[in-house]
């Protein structure tokens, strides 16, 4: 079998591969779209870091392909649901370098407070400019930490070992676990308002896009300091150059850009901005931590098809994985649905599963579930090894529950979900052989498809509320695809799921949200 590696990997990984039984390797860096697409069909692995992109149409030139392993966390460059229908694994190593981007995120902080780039680059210009470079200090100053996970948690940790104030805003973390382990929770505007230092540890996605941008900037300290080494996009960059001209960012500390490489940034222009090019993981140990787990993984699958750290395909055996592997979908989309109704932290999921399911081990679809609740939060950072133990240390406690008794359905799987503002229960099934559905949301029946872009709104039954949401759809090019409606036993109230062909803008949302007849609105993804 034939291993590609697209990207540099440490000297580690490319000799684990050359040392493995059955198994020969390429090292191909650097390669074209065009290039990758005319070889990859001679490939049964391919291994990559951030710079290959695996679209769609590598994937339908890649026919003989059977596994995609990053060697670190990020997958947003590889199209993960084309390669799930062709059957490909697509694995990461999420564990590889989280202390070193902590580290990084501590490194940039000093060196922003104290300029010591500055520093260096006056000094080796023949420069003595000891008056101009006068820093601040960080002792006993409030850091605000802006993302619970992984990463944020050691750098809060480690910011506490330097005596500063540490504040966190995270509304997916439990706020005992949090407090548990001594720091104090904030909401997002008292975080703006109090921080001395703000430190950024979302993972992207849709909703943390150009998250902190003029209106968060607005809310925050005269001369507040900006450490972001999370991912590029989350910070407006066209805000913060603004922040900086006014005196309300006193200096900024940057790892990640919107664009990479970023070109002639006009944030270069600022003496108070300190930058590296997407270092966090670029230690010595992460690289060969996350070199050594990707050959590990993919030799793994390649000679005992075990599967391990996938982001798409639970660790079970393949005649297992053939059967549950509708219930497995299903169970991960309703948890991704449940995630996204919640309000507030959530703390507890109890998984009943009533029916027919003797004889199958249920643990990979509670795993799959558990996925689908944490995926919106933390995006690549959860795959089927880790969601349980994810769950855990964010205080969400996890209870299966069987029940040979069938219900309305032969086989019926429901999610009952609590959080910090309420709970929210959704049950689902199989139609036919392959085909998941979503039947009841808390005392409403109904069937929906839970894929693609949906709008979940609650309405008063009265005439003329429907046809109102269709003209402010129509009104703003929005085509429906799908519509379910289902209604209380009173008839008081429907909520209506609509599947529409692309994501609803917010403006359309928010004159949604305006028409007298519907209660809310609510954009998912699926």
């Amino acid at each position: 079998m034939k291993v590609l590696v697209s990207d540099k990997l440490a000297d580690v990984g490319i000799k684990m591969f050359e040392e493995a039984d059955g198994i020969e390797v390429d090292v191909n860096v650097g390669l074209a779209p065009a290039e990758l697409k005319a070889i990859i069909g001679d490939y049964d692995a391919l291994v990559i870091r951030s710079a290959t992109k695996v679209t769609e149409e590598i994937l339908d030139a890649a026919t003989r392909l059977k596994v995609i392993g990053r060697a670190g966390i990020g997958l947003d460059n590889v199209a993960i649901r084309a390669a799930t229908k062709r059957g490909i694994v697509v694995m990461n190593t999420p564990e590889g370098n989280v202390v070193t981007t902590a580290e990084h995120s501590i490194a940039m902080m000093l060196a922003l407070s104290r300029n010591i780039p500055q520093g260096t680059a006056s000094l080796k210009a023949g420069r003595w400019e000891k008056k101009n470079l006068q820093g601040r200090e960080i002792f006993n100053k409030t850091l605000g930490v802006l993302g619970y996970g992984r990463v944020g948690r050691i750098v809060a940790d480690r910011a506490r070992g330097l005596k500063m104030q540490i504040i966190v805003h995270d509304p997916y973390v439990n706020r005992e676990l949090v407090e548990q382990a001594g720091f104090e929770v904030v909401s997002l505007e008292e975080l703006y308002r109090r921080s001395d230092f703000v430190t950024v540890h979302v993972p992207k996605m849709k909703e943390t896009l150009n998250f902190i941008d003029k209106a968060a900037f607005d809310q925050m300290k005269p001369g507040v300091m900006i450490i972001h080494c999370a991912r590029g996009g989350i910070v407006n960059e066209k805000d913060l150059a603004d922040a900086l001209v006014s005196g309300k960012v006193g200096g900024v500390a940057l790892d990640v850009f919107e664009t990479e490489p970023p070109g002639r940034s006009p944030l270069f222009e600022f003496n108070s901005v300190v930058c590296t090019p997407h270092l966090g993981a670029s230690t010595a140990e992460a690289q060969t931590n996350v070199a050594v787990s990707v050959a590990e993984q993919i030799i793994s699958y390649l000679q005992t098809a075990t599967i391990v750290n996938a982001v798409n395909v639970p660790c079970v055996t393949g005649e297992l994985l053939a059967k549950l592997q509708p219930y497995l979908t299903l169970a991960e989309r309703m948890g991704c649905l449940q995630a996204q109704l919640a309000e507030g932290a959530i703390n507890g999921v109890s998984i009943k599963y009533s029916g027919d399911f003797s004889g199958f081990d249920m643990a990979p679809v509670t795993t799959a579930a558990i996925k689908g609740l944490l995926t919106p939060f933390l995006k690549d950072e959860v795959n089927f090894v880790n969601a349980t133990v994810i769950a855990k240390e964010r205080g969400i406690k996890v209870t299966e529950l069987r029940s040979a008794e069938a219900e309305d359905f032969a086989n019926l799987i429901t999610i009952h979900a609590t959080a910090s503002e309420g709970a929210n229960t959704v049950s689902g099934t199989i139609f036919g052989k392959h085909e998941p559905r979503i039947v009841k949301i808390n005392m409403f029946r109904l069937e929906v498809v839970p894929e693609g872009h949906l709008l979940f709104i609650r309405n008063m039954d009265k005439p003329g509320a429907i046809g109102s949401i269709g003209t402010v759809l129509g009104r703003h090019n929005v085509n429906i695809a799908r519509m379910h409606v289902g209604q209380e036993k009173d008839g008081g109230r429907n909520v209506i799921f609509l599947d529409t062909d692309i994501c609803t803008p917010p403006e359309a949302v928010e004159e949604l949200r305006a028409l007298p007849m519907v209660k809310s609105v609510t954009p998912l993804e699926l």
